[in-house]
C-alpha cells in the first residue's frame, strides 16, 4: 500500500507546488488520500525517517512522508474543534485513541494530547500533561512522562524513558533533513532537550538537564573522538563546560566557557539506577 500511497502523495505535491491545488478547492479524493496517509502514519506503516545501516549516523529522512505532512497543512482548512472543555482552531483533529487500550498503551487524563498522524506503540505510557505531534513515532514500551513534548516527525525507539519535562524537538522542514532520533533503550533524565536532528544511540543514559544539539560538541572518552550531531550507543552522558575561545576577548578577563557533552562507557550501577520496573509496564 505504501508504494501506491507514496505515488499519490508525490502527485499531490507536484500539483500543489504547481499551484494546481489549494485548501479551498481540495477535491474529495485529495482529502481521502490525505486521510489514508495519516492513517498509515498512525499505524506505523510509514515513518518520517528510517535507519538504513547499523551505525547511529545512518538515519535518513523519508522526504515524501514529510511532504505528506506538509500537504495536510497546505490543503486543509482551519476548523474550530473541541478538546474537553477547551476550544481550539487547527487544520488537524486530535488522534483517535480507541486503539490504544487494546494494545496495552495508557494515556492518563487531563492533558495527554496526541495529534492526528502520530504513532504510539504497544505498552506505552503517556503521562499528563504531555504532547505528541503529527508524524512522531513512539516505540513499544516507551514512557512519555509529565510535561514532555515529542515534536513533529521525531522517532523514539522501544523501551525508551523520557524523563519529566523533556523536550524532543521535531524537524519537519526542510524535508531532506532527518528528524530527532532517540534509539531503543535510551533513558533521558528530567529536563533534557534533544533538538535539530540529533541522534541518541541505543541503550544510552543521559543525565538530567542535558542539551543535545548538533551545535554542541560531544566529547566521547570511549572512542576518544569529538562528535557533532549524535551520541554513540552504550554511553552515559552529561553536560560539562569547556574553555571557549571567547576567553581571549577583553570582556572575558576571567575566561569564558561553553557547554559540552561528555560521554563515558556505561557502567552496571548506571544501568541499575535507570532499571525499568516491569510491574509498571505489564
Amino acid at each position: 500500500m505504501s508504494t501506491t500511497l507514496q505515488s499519490d502523495v508525490d502527485d499531490l505535491w507536484h500539483r500543489y507546488t504547481d499551484d494546481d491545488l489549494d485548501a479551498e478547492g481540495a477535491e474529495i479524493d485529495v482529502l481521502d488520500t490525505l486521510d489514508a496517509f495519516l492513517d498509515a502514519l498512525e499505524s506505523g506503516e510509514v515513518r518520517a525517517a528510517e535507519k538504513t545501516g547499523d551505525d547511529v549516523t545512518s538515519w535518513e529522512a523519508n522526504e515524501w512522508v514529510k511532504r505528506g505532512i506538509l500537504l495536510n497543512f497546505g490543503l486543509r482548512e482551519t476548523h474550530r474543534r473541541q478538546y474537553g472543555d477547551v476550544a481550539y482552531h487547527d487544520v488537524l483533529p486530535l488522534r483517535d485513541t480507541d486503539d490504544l487500550g487494546e494494545r496495552g498503551t495508557r494515556n492518563t487524563p487531563d492533558g495527554t494530547v496526541i495529534r492526528r498522524g502520530a504513532y504510539l506503540g504497544a505498552d506505552c505510557i503517556m503521562m499528563s500533561p504531555s504532547f505528541v505531534n503529527v508524524g512522531a513515532y513512539v516505540g513499544d514500551g516507551t514512557l512519555v512522562d509529565s510535561c514532555d513534548t515529542v515534536g513533529s516527525c521525531a522517532q523514539i525507539g522501544e523501551d525508551v524513558k523520557l524523563g519529566a519535562n523533556t523536550l524532543i524537538g521535531g524537524v519537519l522542514e526542510p524535508v531532506e533533513d532527518a528528524p530527532v532520533v532517540v534509539e531503543d533503550g535510551v533513558s533521558l533524565g528530567a529536563g533534557c532537550r534533544v533538538t535539530s536532528g540529533f541522534v541518541v544511540g541505543e541503550n544510552t543514559v543521559v543525565g538530567e538537564n542535558t542539551l543535545l544539539t548538533p551545535r554542541i560538541p560531544v566529547y566521547d572518552l570511549v572512542d576518544e573522538e569529538v562528535y557533532y550531531g549524535h551520541l554513540p550507543s552504550e554511553r552515559r552522558a552529561f553536560t560539562r563546560y569547556v574553555e571557549s575561545s571567547l576567553g581571549d576577548h577583553d570582556l572575558f578577563a576571567g575566561g569564558a566557557f561553553k557547554p559540552a557533552v561528555v560521554a563515558l562507557d556505561i557502567e552496571d550501577d548506571t544501568r541499575d539506577a535507570t532499571k525499568r520496573e516491569e510491574a509498571l509496564r505489564e
